[in-house]
């Protein structure tokens, strides 16, 4: 796997490539712009031209842009449903000047409409947006979700429900965030667990759309329904628990971005939780030399 993290961009495009690199990672996530906002400033293109060449200079091996919070593609409400899927149309469009990998987003929550007209919103939401960007080339990644409240796809045969009504293999895929895998009910801290795990993702959406993960511990328990995150090893997946993971061959060209807490100490945090997960791929790589130091976390922070 291609260890990354989540990088804020307050201090330039091009610096947080850069960041990433001074931590180690192999791979960075961005936001494009607030994630509290349904709109931002444009990507000036000198500054996405930037961005690019830095990616290439620092020798990173993916990347993505993870979409505002705000968005709601799977929304009953339809000035909601409007509002949302303009910006997810701004969102690809940013991410097409950046030259990212993929767009990482959340699917949405139907709010009270129900599972299957919620799914069946999300699917039209996304068949929309690609063909507003006909000639796209960043493939859209469908996040799983933890499963609180009203939030649809935290099972794997709501994402494979999805992925069948947009009929777009070449343009979209899936990103796996561990923490949401495990509050909705995947205990996959064993071997065994594991290999279940592979075998529903093999039977429902195959192991060629997963195209990224979130590698985040949990804090809640399994089951929980509960997204909230913690540094690796240190929640109720442990260490043990991201072992086959990291070490699994099917996802050796996939990034894996770290969204786990931060805090004063900035991305010395990243640090600690790369090196936990690169002690536990088996075979262990040969030792590289050591990051240089972190620096602070932006503004931005890293998305839940």
């Amino acid at each position: 796997m291609r260890l990354g993290a989540h990088i804020g961009i307050s201090a330039g495009l091009p610096e947080a490539a850069r960041q990433g690199k001074a931590i180690g990672a192999e791979a960075i996530q961005i936001f494009s712009k607030s994630p509290q906002m349904w709109e931002g400033p444009a990507v000036a293109p000198e500054a996405a031209a930037a961005f690019r060449a830095a990616v290439r200079e620092e020798g990173l091996l993916g990347t993505a842009v993870h979409h505002g919070y705000l968005i709601n593609l799977g929304s009953p409400k339809a000035f909601m449903l409007r509002k949302s899927r303009k910006a997810f149309l701004d969102e690809i469009q940013r991410a097409e000047l950046l030259g990212v990998d993929g767009l990482v987003f959340h699917p949405g929550a139907h709010l009270g409409s129900g599972t299957e007209a919620g799914l069946r919103t999300i699917a039209e939401s996304v068949r929309k947006a690609l063909e507003g960007v006909p000639d796209g080339t960043v493939r859209l990644l469908l996040e799983n979700a933890a499963g609180q409240g009203t939030a649809l796809c935290s099972s794997l045969e709501e994402l494979k429900t999805v992925l069948g009504a947009i009929d777009a293999p070449e343009r979209v895929g899936v990103t796996l965030d561990t923490c949401h895998l495990f509050a909705a009910g995947h205990d996959f801290r064993t071997t065994e667990g594991y290999g279940q795990l592979v075998d529903q993702i093999e039977a429902t959406i195959g192991a060629s759309v997963v195209r990224a993960f979130h590698l985040n511990d949990a804090k809640a328990p399994l089951g929980s329904h509960l997204d909230r995150h913690e540094n690796i090893g240190k929640g109720e997946i442990g260490r043990d628990g991201f072992a086959s993971l990291v070490s699994d061959p099917r996802w050796s060209a996939v990034p894996g971005y770290l969204e786990t807490p931060l805090d004063d100490r900035g991305y010395e945090r990243y640090v600690e939780d790369l090196t936990v997960l690169r002690s536990l791929v088996s075979p262990k790589p040969s030792p590289a030399s050591p990051p240089r130091r972190a620096r602070r976390p932006s503004a931005s922070g890293a998305p839940p």
